[in-house]
């Protein structure tokens, strides 16, 4: 859920209910401009927080998911935004021209397997395996690249030490390739599905068509 976006709602309505409340019992019913001024706030509090409520429910009806299973997967979700900050710094700070496609392919995989979580977040357990495993390992190494690449000189050790680390960041953009198919295969899926049925209703349009040219093609 976009909290952002549903504070902002929330306050859309919240707002003018507050303002309509004090105007009530400001005019209609005699109130003082304190009392209706605090009946007014306590209105607008209680509205907003409704609200919170409602759309936090819809919210996870419609992705069929728990609160004590939300809660779990948008810690993990905030841990790994912060993972996903640092490996964006990291990758940014490496001097390496010959790796820029690398580094950017890699930051732009692990950021769309986040937001696609983090819109839809049942998705999260297509994605375990990223968020627990392969995510660490990618900081790490981008981090150890950055530090090994930002020195002003190098020995044969060194050298060797970033070719081997810029092979293993390859191997892991595959690897975080096959996660993010993981995470949209039921879509694939569905896809599939669906154009097997449209093929299946539209060869049995043709054949109502031309029923007779169909026979003598059989």
């Amino acid at each position: 859920m976009n909290q952002i976006l549903s504070f902002l709602i929330r306050s859309l309505v919240a707002v003018p209910v507050t303002v309509l409340t004090w105007l009530i019992s400001y005019f209609p019913f005699d109130q003082t401009f304190w009392p209706s001024t605090g009946i007014a706030i306590t209105t607008g509090i209680l509205t907003h927080f409704i609200l919170a409520i409602v759309m936090n429910t819809r919210f996870l009806k419609k992705h069929q998911i728990s609160r004590k299973e939300y809660r779990y997967i948008r810690k993990n979700l905030m841990e790994a935004k912060q993972k996903i900050n640092r490996l964006n710094k990291n990758l940014f700070t490496i001097r390496d021209i010959s790796s820029v496609k690398q580094r950017i392919d890699l930051l732009r995989i692990t950021k769309k397997i986040h937001k696609m979580t983090t819109k839809e977040p049942k998705r999260f357990y297509q994605a375990e395996q990223f968020y627990f495993s392969h995510l660490d390992s990618i900081v790490e190494l981008t981090e150890k690249y950055s530090f090994l690449s930002s020195q002003p000189k190098r020995n044969m050790e060194m050298g060797q030490s970033l070719i081997e680390t810029r092979h293993t960041l390859d191997e892991l953009t595959k690897v975080v390739e096959e996660d993010l198919y993981k995470v949209i295969s039921d879509d694939i899926d569905h896809l599939n599905f669906e154009i097997d049925v449209a093929k299946h209703t539209l060869n049995k349009q043709k054949d109502a068509k031309f029923p007779e040219e169909n026979r003598w093609l059989k």
